[in-house]
């Protein structure tokens, strides 16, 4: 529970997190009379902001806290930033420092932004002015509330993330390879297939007569490959997931593209039972923690999945059957795994490599010098790795 004071009188409510933060220990109540710097202040020593004035006003102050955390060291701050490091005989740091600096900047980031806090009603509807009625975005993230509910406290960021997923699910992301006009409409806390190369590598790989029989696609989240690989012939599609939330997006999407007599969804980690002549996996491309729900498409803790996959891949595998993986090397070039790892993974798991397709990214990122990790991004390539088990 939240709990907080106002005006001699103490309050509390429920307090929800998708990305799991812990309730706030410290909240005061804020308005439009709040002035930005003293939010700011407030924010950086760790202090909620649970919102009472205009709604609007409240996007407002996200916007001038974001100014302030993106405003220049002042000419002081940075001269003595200069000095410091020709001072000092510290090595640059290494790439795979440059990213966990990074990350630590982003979480910082995160914590000052997530401090202003909304309330919702048991309806989910919001009592501020000039509030939007965001009840069907809620109700189509987390279900139906509960007849037994309360208020709920959650930030402002989180919620405007659910409306955000809500117009993506509508709009849907455009998927040529699919078809005429075909589109697949991710849910909250579902990754976009936003990066189209590895949905046209598995497009184009060469399928053995025997893969048109039954294949398997690990961790199938919005279910764009599953799909893809039910219009390319194959007649029938397992595909796994851990998460209900996938699974039922899957779901929706393969009824969608009439696919749905093809694929059959699976929760479960990793692997269905039984033995496929193609397995198809794209797990998460970067090995660190994941912070958010939605984060866990990106980052994988110690490789787990990967891992996991290929030590499983040679016992699911049918006799000259193929794994697909789709892989990154993002993590490589950041210094956070090394193409050795990888060959030695594979090695060992008695697989060994029949060919590698390679693409280039086409996403914004790849072309922003300002991104921190820009060095590493555009030197990025995206694999699909065909693999085979040891006679």
């Amino acid at each position: 529970m939240l709990q907080w004071q106002h005006q001699g009188t103490d309050h509390q409510a429920a307090w929800r997190s998708e990305s799991g933060l812990p309730a706030p220990r410290r909240v005061v109540v804020a308005d439009d009379t709040m002035p930005a710097d003293t939010a700011y202040r407030l924010a950086c020593e760790g202090t909620a902001l649970l919102w009472q004035g205009d709604f609007h006003n409240a996007r407002l102050l996200i916007d001038a806290l974001k100014r302030r955390l993106d405003k220049p060291a002042g000419k002081s701050t940075a001269k003595a930033r200069k000095q410091l490091r020709s001072s000092s005989n510290k090595p640059a740091p290494t790439a795979a420092e440059a990213f966990h600096m990074h990350r630590m900047a982003q979480g910082q980031r995160a914590r000052v932004l997530n401090s202003v806090l909304v309330a919702l009603q048991p309806d989910y509807s919001i009592k501020l002015r000039r509030a939007p009625d965001w009840r069907e975005a809620c109700t189509q993230a987390w279900g139906a509330p509960a007849a037994d509910a309360g208020v709920q406290v959650l930030t402002l960021r989180e919620l405007t993330g659910v409306v955000g997923a809500h117009e993506w699910r509508k709009k849907g992301v455009d998927m040529p390879l699919l078809g005429k006009n075909a589109r697949i409409h991710p849910h909250y806390g579902v990754f976009s297939p936003v990066r189209g190369e590895y949905v046209a590598m598995v497009h184009e790989a060469p399928l053995a007569f025997g893969m048109r029989e039954l294949a398997f696609d690990i961790g199938t989240g919005t279910g764009v490959l599953a799909a893809l690989l039910a219009k390319r012939g194959v007649k029938r599609v397992v595909a796994t997931d851990t998460s209900s939330r996938a699974l039922a997006c899957a779901q929706e999407n393969i009824e969608r593209l009439g696919v749905s007599d093809k694929v059959e969804l699976q929760q479960t980690s990793l692997f269905p039972e039984g033995q496929a002549p193609l397995i198809v996996c794209n797990p998460p491309w970067v090995p660190a923690r994941a912070v958010t729900t939605l984060e866990q498409a990106v980052y994988d803790e110690n490789s787990t999945m990967l891992r996991g996959f290929l030590s499983g891949l040679r016992e699911h595998l049918s006799p000259d059957g193929e794994g697909w993986l789709v892989l990154s090397d993002l993590a490589e070039h950041l210094g956070l795994r090394s193409r050795d790892e990888l060959m030695g993974w594979i090695d060992a798991a008695g697989l060994y490599v029949v060919y590698r397709m390679d693409a280039e990214p086409t996403h914004g990122k790849a072309q922003d010098s300002s991104d921190p990790l820009h060095a590493a991004r555009s030197a990025e390539v995206t694999s699909l790795w065909r693999l085979k088990a040891k006679v």
